[in-house]
Formats: structure tokens, C-alpha cells, sequence
């Protein structure tokens, strides 16, 4: 179709119009293009706004290939054998081994426009097969573009489902894919490797996203960085077992796709029955991943429910007692901590695992979710008055999903125990222990009503504002009644959450997962932030929280300072460190307060001091991260909406093979903007930040300099030491527009 003619189709088409002309979808510089002349939705373009009018569509269209089908082969939006795709097909499925192979066909297609995504309904269906697939599709402001399929069975009899995958197209300027990898205590660390023919699949088994689960799955253009190259890039929000995959056919093209990974038999739809697939989240950039960022920003910060939204208040600063006394709950040390933690600064206090029945290590007690009556005769309502007088929110561990076989309730319900048995199984083989614990089957519905009504009365029994809500194994065999059964638990943990938030609305949730082993969008829609990893080493999570920040903003990712000898890697930090790698994220501490002495105590107070002033920008600005060439240097920051101000943190992470660091470029700002540059944490002479050289003479006095400067030309740096960092405050001196070139550099 002519591009005027389809411009004028999209002007005129009311919303929920049936057509099966062209949608064209576009929003805050993303567009898709899906043609219907085959009879099944054609995906011609995903990536940059193409404008408001288009060429004729054959333009991009495919030609025959030698020794091909007779016709061009068409990437529908559920990829097909039946139209000749010889990549990863995007439905497997069948009756009784017949019906494998589906032909799609559209049958309506309807668009909506306006509010805050461009968005279209498409229906499928193969009558032979007896199938309908309705196509949820939006680009939301900022434009990250969501796709979600739903299944019905509308045969006679069992329709069983393998996969039904979500997919995008990806451009030809494509050679490279990144994604992230990872273990306990190192989550989110990329790996690259060239684009090939072929298929490079990662699967996440865990039953959980995993610690090594490909938070972001990305293709770009060569060497594309943070800043620069072309991107295209999705996440699968769902918190079970799945599949992410990049898979180019001989002719050339290439798709990003992701499906949830079921087990045998896990859906089998009866005549009538749907299955949905979760939200596939993708966004294409044409300035690096930070571009990336920005759509998955945007739309997190969009919803109603996002913190600071929903509570109108900001990220409270956090002290969590675990490293401070592990299983050690003597009251009088907690109330200690109580008011060492108020006389600093800090706004919400949480009390972790070893609080209830029977747990004195963790090797007992979990599923029986009742205050030790023998540790706490008074219940928590010493504890929680103290802290709730001091003026601190007070928080709470637990681990629902999980059960000790060493607990009353494995006792009174072995039958609630997770595994491959069948009911009438006798031996009762249950799957091997991890960290001592099995999981609760939370698809019996009497273990989770058990699981409901116990978390309920607390928090209707308490003065609870929040619960670190932690998960600490795989789900290996994860079975019910002797079927596979990961699928349906990761829906009853979503209903547990969903039904005790829509009871408890003031009360916020954090997603820990051994750390970082459950970081998606589909637990992020009923948490209000994660726990990045159990390592609080700030070298480590210099690494992680920048690769977890590519998807999810700082003010979901639990940051802490810990003590000055990591708990999990030995290594010792100087509190500046730590207390800069923390402030990028939801800021707190996990460290025994009791014993800091009165230096460290001024300094961490005067860091809390630093986040409290800087969380509005920290939470709501644009992130910023440069390709800087040193690799022992990372530069990173955000910059308000606005241009007017921004925090970098510029961090040593290894001996550089460079004397001196240079210029190094501040990037992101406004360039026609003044701006003024202060490095104003760790003060000179506080600690080993700073080699013997002496830096450069604006880090005493500050210096003024124009957007353009900063980042075309950058600023001297001093000389770091490994393993140290340096806060730069950067705020407007001129409205934006209005600086002269001659301000550029500008001594203040």
C-alpha cells in the first residue's frame, strides 16, 4: 500500500475497527509495520520510527530464494513451518501427536490509539488445527514495546501446548549479541559473541529466573556500546522456567524471541481452555544501551503502582540486621541497632530470618510462620514499638514458598512437600535438599491458603511496612500429584503476592532470591524492588547493579553498604567506596552499627545525608553510562529530565596501564548549558581515595564548563587508587540554551 494511502488508513481508522489493512505502530521513536497481504501478519519492520508516511510495503518485502518455496517465505508474528520458516518455529504443539503443525491465518486486527501506548489486537486461527491466537501488541511512551500471545483451544478434545514464543525482528545491520550470565554473589556479567547463522538459545531451569538468567538479551551493530550503535534488545517477564534466543535462517534475517519453558505435559488446554504467555518486553535504541534504559525506564516509571507513585514518599533509607547478627535475636542487641540506626538517618529497619519457630540456624522452621514464643515471649511488639518511635519503618523476612522437612508443618503435612512422587506413592521420593529446605507446593490449594492466612495475620497483627520476601533455592523437580508442575507454582506465588497486596496495600515487598536469582518483570509487577545479589562487596556490585540497571531502575535495586570487610569475598573497602557504589540504587546498609567508631560514624551519616539530598534526581533521571576506553575506569551517573543537574560516579576498578586517567568525558548532558562540576565525596585527605599525585587543580575549587565540553572534552581526573571511587555533583549555572561557547572551561 502506498504510504500516503496507509497514513491515511491509520488517520482515519477509529479505535477497535476490524481491518486487515497495515497497522503501523509508532510512539516515542520506535514503530512496528505487520502487512496481512499473505494471510498471516508479516512483521516487515521492528526498530526506528520510520515516520508518518511510508513506501509501498513491497519494498520490504523478501524475494524467493533458489531452491525455496515457490513464494517469498513470510516471519509471521508466530513464526511457521506451514509458510515455510525453517528457524525456530513459534508454536509447537498437537492432539494426540496430530495436528502438529499449525496454519495461522489472520482473522481480525484492531488498533488503538492514544492514552500512553499505541496499540493493536490481532486474531488468528486455524480451523484444521481447531486454534485461535489473539496478539496483544503496544509501544508505550518512551517506547518499549510489549507483545503477549493467548492460546484458546477451540477443538473437541486435549489440545497439548510445547511452546508458543514471542518474537521480533531484528535489523540487518545486526552482528553482535550480548546477554547477561551469572552465579550466587555475581549475577548480571555480559558476554558478546558474534551473530551467526544458526540459533543461540539460553534456558533457564531453575524454576526460578536464575542467577545466570539473561536479564537482557541484545543484538546490535558492531561494537555497539553504551552510547553508541544500533540495539535491539527483549526481556521475558516471567519468574519461572523459560527460553531467550537469537535465531537467524539462511536468508539472512534474524529474530529475538523468547517462550516460557514447559514442562512435559505441564499445559494441556481442554476444548475452551487459553493459555497465556507472559508479557515479552523488547525496545530497540539507535544510541547504545542507554538507550535501552531509557524505554525500560520509562515505562516502569509510568505505572501507577511504581514506588514513590503509589506511596508518594521516597526510597526510605534501609538498614537490614542479617550481617549485622545473623540468627543472633537477642532483643537488647537489636534494640542497639534500632538506635544506632535512627541517630544516623535511617528509615526503615528489617528484622531477618530467625524470628520464628524453631529457627535457630537455617536447618529448621521454615513454613512455620509464627513469632518464637521462647525468643520473643512479648511477640515482635517490643521490638516494633522501638523502632516505629524512633521514626523507622519496620520490615520483616520471610520465605513463603519454601519448608524444612525439620518443621511442624512437614510433619503435619508431608503431602505439601514439592516433588515427583505421585499421591499413591509409597517410597514418597522427595528431590535433594538445597540450603536444607524443600519447597512448599503452593498448588495444593490448602498448603496455600496455610501460607495466605499466616502471612496475613501478621501483617494484620503487627505494625509491618514491609516484607523481604526471600526464595532461596531452584525448584529441581518442582512437581504436584506426580506432574511437572513449575508453570502453575509460578502462578500461585503471582496470586499470593497479588492477593496480599490487593489486603495489605501500604505494605511494600522486596523480591530476594538468593540474592539476585529472581530478577524480572513479571515478579517486579507485584514488588516494589529487588535484591541485586547477597554480595555487598562494592567492587562486585560495581559489576552487577550496572549490568541489572540496563533493564530495572535504580530505585527497585536494594543497594547496601556492608561491613568494611565483605561477608562474602574478604575483601576490605574503605566506607567511600561502599558508600558510592550504594548510593546508585535503593540505598541502606547491611552492617553492625554498634561498632562503628566516631569517624566512621560522621562519614556513613554524612553519606545518608548525600542520598537523602540527592534520591529525587538519583530515582527519576536519565542514566547515564560512559564508553569509557580505560577499562579499569567505569564513568557513570544520572541526569535529571531536565539537564539541570546530575551525580557521576567516576570508580577505579583495577591498576590502569595508564599513568594519569586523562580527560574523561562527562556524557549525557545538556551542551549548550553551563554547567558547574564539584567532586564533593570522599573529601581530600579522607581515606586512600587519591594517590600521592597531586589532582588536578579543580577538584579543590570546582570548575565551570558547557554541556558540550564536558562531554566532547571532558575534564582532567586525579589518579585513583584501585578499588576507589569519587562523587561529582554537576548543576546548571545557566538555563538550558543559553550558555556561550566561551564558558567552556571556565575556572571557578
Amino acid at each position: 500500500m502506498p504510504g500516503a494511502a496507509l497514513n491515511a488508513l491509520q488517520a482515519t481508522l477509529p479505535a477497535g475497527t476490524t481491518a486487515l489493512e497495515p497497522l503501523y505502530l509508532r510512539r516515542s521513536g520506535a514503530a512496528l509495520l505487520i502487512d496481512f497481504s499473505t494471510g498471516e501478519p508479516a512483521v516487515l519492520h521492528f526498530g526506528a520510527d520510520l515516520g508518518p508516511d511510508l513506501p509501498d510495503l513491497s519494498l520490504l518485502g523478501s524475494p524467493v530464494a533458489p531452491s525455496s518455496l515457490d513464494i517469498p517465505v513470510t516471519l509471521g508474528l508466530i513464526p511457521q513451518g506451514s509458510s515455510g520458516w525453517r528457524g525456530r518455529p513459534g508454536l509447537r504443539g498437537h492432539r494426540d501427536g496430530q495436528a502438529f503443525s499449525a496454519r495461522l491465518r489472520a482473522v481480525s486486527a484492531t488498533v488503538e490509539e492514544g492514552g500512553t501506548a499505541s496499540a493493536a489486537v490481532i486474531t488468528q486461527a486455524d480451523d484444521d488445527a481447531g486454534i485461535t491466537v489473539r496478539t496483544e501488541l503496544r509501544i508505550n511512551d518512551g517506547g518499549l514495546v510489549q507483545l503477549r500471545h493467548t492460546l484458546t483451544n477451540d477443538g473437541y478434545g486435549n489440545y497439548s501446548l510445547e511452546e508458543l514464543a514471542l518474537t521480533l525482528p531484528v535489523g540487518r545491520p545486526a552482528t553482535e549479541i550480548l546477554d547477561l550470565t551469572g552465579r550466587w554473589c555475581r549475577e548480571s556479567h555480559p558476554q558478546r559473541l558474534p551473530l551467526r547463522q544458526g540459533t543461540w538459545v539460553r534456558s533457564g531451569r531453575h524454576g526460578r529466573t536464575g542467577h545466570d538468567a539473561s536479564l537482557l538479551l541484545a543484538a546490535g551493530t558492531a561494537n555497539f556500546g553504551n552510547r553508541h550503535g544500533q540495539v535491539w534488545a527483549v526481556h521475558l517477564g516471567w519468574s519461572g522456567n523459560h527460553e531467550s534466543f537469537v535465531d537467524t535462517i539462511g536468508d539472512g534475517r534474524t529474530v529475538l524471541g523468547a517462550s516460557e519453558l514447559l514442562g512435559p505435559a505441564e499445559v494441556t488446554l481442554e476444548p475452551g481452555g487459553t493459555y497465556e504467555t507472559p508479557w515479552l518486553f523488547a525496545a530497540f535504541s539507535d544510541a547504545g544501551l542507554d538507550g535501552i534504559s531509557a524505554a525500560f525506564y520509562a515505562w516502569f516509571r509510568a505505572r501507577p503502582h511504581h514506588p514513590g507513585v503509589r506511596s508518594g514518599k521516597p526510597r526510605p533509607v534501609v538498614l537490614n540486621v542479617w550481617e549485622a547478627v545473623y540468627f543472633d535475636h537477642r532483643l537488647p542487641i537489636l534494640l542497639e541497632l534500632a538506635e544506632s540506626a535512627a541517630a544516623l538517618g535511617v528509615e526503615r529497619y528489617v528484622l531477618d530470618d530467625g524470628w520464628f519457630r524453631h529457627r535457630r540456624n537455617d536447618q529448621a522452621g521454615l513454613g512455620d510462620w509464627y513469632v518464637d514464643e521462647g525468643l520473643w515471649p512479648d511477640g515482635l511488639a517490643p521490638l516494633i514499638d522501638a523502632v516505629t518511635a524512633h521514626g523507622m519503618e519496620f520490615g520483616l523476612w520471610v520465605e513463603p514458598e519454601m519448608i524444612n522437612e525439620d518443621s511442624d508443618l512437614a510433619r503435619a503435612h508431608p503431602d505439601w512437600i514439592s516433588g515427583p512422587a505421585r499421591p499413591d506413592d509409597s517410597t514418597g521420593r522427595l528431590p535433594e535438599r538445597w540450603r536444607n529446605q524443600q519447597v512448599l507446593d503452593l498448588v495444593n490449594p490448602d498448603a496455600w491458603q496455610y501460607i495466605y492466612d499466616r502471612l496475613d495475620d501478621l501483617l494484620s497483627t503487627n505494625r509491618i511496612s514491609y516484607l523481604k520476601w526471600d526464595q532461596n533455592r531452584d525448584l529441581t523437580e518442582m512437581g504436584h500429584d506426580g506432574a511437572a508442575s513449575v508453570h502453575a507454582q509460578t502462578l500461585a506465588v503471582y496470586r499470593l503476592l497479588d492477593e496480599l497486596r490487593k489486603a495489605h496495600p501500604g505494605v511494600e515487598i522486596e523480591s530476594c532470591s538468593s540474592g539476585g536469582a529472581r530478577v524480572d518483570l513479571g515478579i517486579l509487577e507485584r514488588t516494589d524492588r529487588v535484591w541485586g545479589s547477597d554480595c555487598n562487596d562494592a567492587l562486585e556490585r560495581q559489576t552487577i547493579q550496572r549490568w541489572t540497571g540496563m533493564v530495572v531502575p535504580p530505585e527497585l535495586v536494594g543497594s547496601h553498604i556492608g561491613p568494611t570487610t565483605s561477608h562474602t569475598t574478604a575483601r576490605t573497602h574503605e566506607l567511600s567506596f561502599r558508600a558510592i557504589t550504594a548510593l546508585f540504587g535503593h540505598f541502606g546498609m547491611e552492617w553492625d552499627l554498634r561498632q562503628l567508631n566516631d569517624g566512621e560514624r560522621k562519614e556513613l551519616a554524612a553519606a545518608i545525608a548525600l542520598y537523602k539530598d540527592g534520591r529525587g534526581l538519583l530515582h527519576s533521571g536519565r542514566m547515564v553510562r560512559a564508553d569509557e576506553p580505560d577499562p579499569s575506569l567505569l564513568l557513570h551517573g544520572v541526569v535529571s529530565p531536565d539537564g539541570s543537574e546530575a551525580l557521576f560516579a567516576l570508580v577505579s576498578v583495577a591498576t590502569s596501564f595508564s599513568e594519569v586517567p586523562g580527560q574523561v568525558a562527562l556524557p549525557g548532558l545538556t551542551p549548550e548549558t553551563n554547567y558547574r562540576v564539584e567532586l564533593v565525596y570522599p573529601a581530600a585527605g579522607q581515606g586512600h581515595t587519591f594517590t600521592q599525585v597531586a589532582p588536578p587543580a579543580w577538584v579543590s575549587s570546582g570548575i565551570e564548563a558547557s554541556g558540550r565540553f564536558l562531554a566532547e572534552a571532558g575534564l582532567p581526573m586525579p589518579v585513583l587508587n584501585p578499588e576507589h571511587g569519587v562523587l561529582l555533583s554537576v548543576r546548571a549555572v545557566t538555563p538550558p540554551g543559553t550558555a556561550s561557547p566561551e564558558a567552556a572551561g571556565k575556572r571557578g
